[in-house]
C-alpha cells in the first residue's frame, strides 16, 4: 500500500469538502415564521400564465423526499404499484394505496418585503393556502396581485403550535388594498422576474430503477438487511422519516402461495401490468 498516494487522496477529498460550493437554501425557499410577513408574488420566469408549481412527492419511503415522475410526464413504479393494489381490492390494499398516493406541495415565486436583498424565493404550502390565493386570485374586486405595475402585496399571517394545538404553524393570507409597482427600481423588476429558483429543477429526480428498489425495500424492510446492518425503529410523523409499511400487509393478493420479491416483481412485468400511466392527469 502506497501511503503517500493515499494521504494524497485523502487531502484531495478533503479539501473538495472544504472549498466545494454548498447551496444555501434560504436564497431558494422562504418560509413564514410566526407573526406577520408583506411579501409580492412574482410572475413565474418559467410559465408566464400561471406563477402556481404544483408538484407531487412521496414522503416517508426512504429518510429523503421523492419527487414523482408524474410530474414530468414519466412512468411512476410507486403510482403503477398503487393502481394495481386498487384493482386487486382488499382493505388492506386500500389502506396501502392510499398511504401511497403521493402529497402535492405548491410552489410560487415570491419576495419577501424587507429582504428584498435576497432576491426571489420560492414559497411552498400545501391546498388551503393555495385555495386562499387562487379564490384572492379570481376576485374581480382584486384582481391580479401579481401584476409587476397595478398588483397587491399580501401579508402572511403566522401561528405557532401553541394556536394551533398541533406541531405546526399555520399561515392565512389577507390581500393589501393598496395597488402598489413590484418595485420603483426598473432594473430589479427586470431582474426578479427573470432570475429565479425554478421549483422543477430543486429535486432530486430518481430513476425508475431507484424509486422501485426504495418501495421494495419499504414492503419488506426484513429482506434489505444485511449482515452489519443496524436497524432503527422509524419515528412516527408526516415528515422525511421512512415509514413503515403496515404490518398486515401481505405482497399476495391471490390466494397462491408465491414469494414476496416474486409477486413484486410480476407487479412491474410488462405481460401482466396494464400500464395506466396515461390515464393519469400528468
Amino acid at each position: 500500500m502506497d501511503l503517500n498516494a493515499i494521504k494524497q487522496k485523502l487531502d484531495g477529498l478533503q479539501q473538495k469538502q472544504q472549498t466545494g460550493p454548498k447551496k444555501d437554501y434560504s436564497l431558494i425557499f422562504w418560509r413564514p415564521t410566526v407573526g406577520k410577513q408583506q411579501i409580492r408574488i412574482v410572475p413565474s420566469a418559467y410559465n408566464k400564465k400561471n406563477p402556481f408549481t404544483e408538484l407531487k412527492f412521496y414522503y416517508g419511503i426512504t429518510n429523503k423526499v421523492m419527487l414523482s415522475p408524474l410530474n414530468f410526464g414519466e412512468k411512476d413504479p410507486i403510482a403503477l404499484f398503487a393502481s394495481k393494489l386498487r384493482e386487486e381490492y382488499t382493505k388492506e390494499n386500500y389502506v396501502l394505496a392510499k398511504k401511497l398516493d403521493p402529497k402535492t406541495r405548491i410552489f410560487v415565486p415570491v419576495v419577501v418585503r424587507g429582504e428584498e436583498d435576497k432576491g426571489v424565493r420560492l414559497w411552498q404550502f400545501g391546498k388551503l393556502i393555495y385555495e386562499e390565493l387562487l379564490s384572492l386570485a379570481v376576485d374581480e374586486e382584486i384582481g391580479d396581485y401579481t401584476d409587476i405595475a397595478t398588483g397587491r402585496d399580501l401579508t402572511i399571517e403566522t401561528v405557532g403550535p401553541e394556536s394551533t394545538g398541533t406541531n405546526y404553524n399555520k399561515s392565512s393570507v389577507r390581500v393589501r388594498l393598496k395597488q402598489t409597482p413590484l418595485s420603483s427600481d426598473s432594473s430589479l423588476v427586470e431582474k426578479w422576474t427573470k432570475e429565479q429558483p425554478d421549483p422543477n429543477a430543486e429535486f432530486k429526480r430518481f430513476t425508475f430503477d431507484e424509486m422501485k428498489s426504495a418501495l421494495e425495500k419499504w414492503l419488506a424492510p426484513e429482506d434489505a438487511v444485511e449482515e452489519g446492518d443496524i436497524i432503527s425503529e422509524p419515528a412516527e410523523g408526516f415528515d422525511n422519516t421512512a415509514q413503515p409499511a403496515p404490518s398486515k400487509f401481505s405482497l399476495d393478493t391471490s390466494k397462491a402461495k408465491e414469494n414476496k420479491s416474486d409477486k413484486f416483481d410480476s407487479l412491474f412485468d410488462d405481460d401482466q401490468v396494464k400500464d395506466k400511466h396515461d390515464d393519469l392527469p400528468f
